[in-house]
């Protein structure tokens, strides 16, 4: 138990432990907070006596450099009449010559000493203008930089990114349309609507020569995207795309018209050659749209000679090709022809040979029949009564009958 007096009537009674704590964190809370708030205030104070001392310090400053330019002043105003004095007390001592020549020298030195005060009094002046105004100069000029920020950043928040995409493209259409008579005549810059394929770029630019010879043709993408874009794209997440619009669309080179990146010192240096990833493409500032067109349109106009023989060339090419082809045509005709008349005249043959075996077979057997009935005959003709009759007494005796009876001859 503990004995607590009360501050008020002096009456003492017991608490126990628990009650002691209750009170004591009472007390402690209490004097927290009237500390806290108390620290905060003196650091508030603290904070805006920084502030004023700061300011104090500024005008000080301004003060100190104007006291030492009047300090410096008053010196050079005070050698001045130190001069003047001695120049009296010669004047006072010399003959009139000398007087009339110091007299001047005073004039000029009083004109001069006239001059330093003027002077003083404007530097007086404008110390406590610059004073005065310091302050609210720069606050002026940093809430209008801070109120043309903010228009800005409205202006393209308003914008979505299809709208600022399409502002590129009307930037690089209308810059193209104010010289395309002059300069491409002959020239096709249209958008690229043909998306059969899947996508499609956003501009083909083709030119050609009066023959209708195609000099360069080049594939256009531009892109462009708002500060407040959460995710902030890059130049080379449209390579493949690009150079697939490019291949599909036959052109030959491909060319990003891009304001991603802005900060970056490879893209904004100029032209960017990008053919160590992707066969002639180039990425570009708006700037550079017309620039870009006419280089690779004066490089291919070089070529171009090159290209119309080319042309010739390929076009003997073809017509010896062609020549080559009927020929080759008639090879393979005329060797189906032989190829089917040489079977039908094996099969002639063979049908020939199998028909001569056949009457070689027929000649033979008939041979074989000829000398079977020649001697056939031989023996037709050997054949006697005498030798028919020869073993055979009953018939032997009628012919002997028969060749008495004169019936018969020997």
């Amino acid at each position: 138990m503990n004995e607590i007096s009360c501050p008020h009537c002096n009456k003492a009674f017991k608490v126990d432990e628990t009650g002691y704590a209750n009170i004591l964190k009472q007390v402690r809370d209490s004097e927290f907070e009237k500390q806290l708030q108390e620290r905060l205030e003196l650091a508030s104070k603290e904070k805006q006596n920084a502030i004023e001392l700061t300011k104090e310090k500024i005008i000080n400053q301004m003060r100190d450099d104007a006291s030492k330019k009047i300090k410096e002043a008053s010196e050079s105003l005070a050698e001045r009449d130190k001069m003047i004095a001695q120049l009296k007390a010669q004047i006072d001592s010399n003959e009139v010559k000398e007087k009339l020549a110091i007299n001047e020298a005073v004039n000029n030195i009083e004109k001069e000493r006239d001059e330093l005060k003027n002077n003083l009094k404007e530097v007086q002046l404008k110390s406590e203008l610059a004073e005065n105004s310091l302050k609210d100069k720069y606050e002026t000029q940093i809430k209008d930089r801070d109120d043309a920020i903010e228009r800005l950043k409205d202006m393209k928040a308003r914008l979505s990114t299809k709208m600022i995409g399409e502002t590129l493209e009307i930037h690089c259409e209308t810059e193209f349309n104010r010289i395309r008579s002059t300069a491409f005549p002959n020239a096709y810059f249209e958008k690229d609507n043909d998306a059969r394929s899947g996508s499609k770029g956003d501009y083909i630019f083709k030119d050609e020569d009066i023959e209708g010879t195609e000099i360069v043709s080049i594939m256009f993408e531009m892109k462009n995207e708002s500060d407040t874009t959460a995710t902030k794209k890059k130049n080379e997440d449209f390579f493949k795309e690009l150079n697939k619009d490019r291949e599909e669309k036959k052109c030959e080179y491909a060319v990003l018209v891009s304001l991603l990146e802005s900060d970056s010192e490879l893209y904004n240096s100029g032209i960017v050659d990008v053919s160590y990833q992707y066969p002639k493409m180039y990425v570009i500032r708006p700037q550079f749209f017309i620039p870009i067109i006419t280089l690779l349109r004066n490089a291919s106009m070089k070529s171009l000679e090159f290209k119309n023989e080319l042309a010739r060339v390929r076009e003997q090419n073809i017509d010896i090709t062609n020549f080559e082809d009927d020929l080759e045509q008639f090879k393979e005709a005329f060797g189906k022809n032989y190829n089917l008349a040489s079977k039908k005249f094996e099969s002639a043959i063979g049908s020939i040979d199998k028909s001569i075996d056949q009457l070689q077979k027929t000649k033979d057997a008939l041979l074989g029949t000829e000398r079977n009935l020649r001697l056939a005959n031989d023996k037709a003709h050997g054949v006697t009564i005498k030798k028919l009759t020869r073993k055979n007494p009953t018939m032997a005796a009628k012919f002997e009958q028969l060749k008495n009876e004169g019936g018969l001859a020997g």
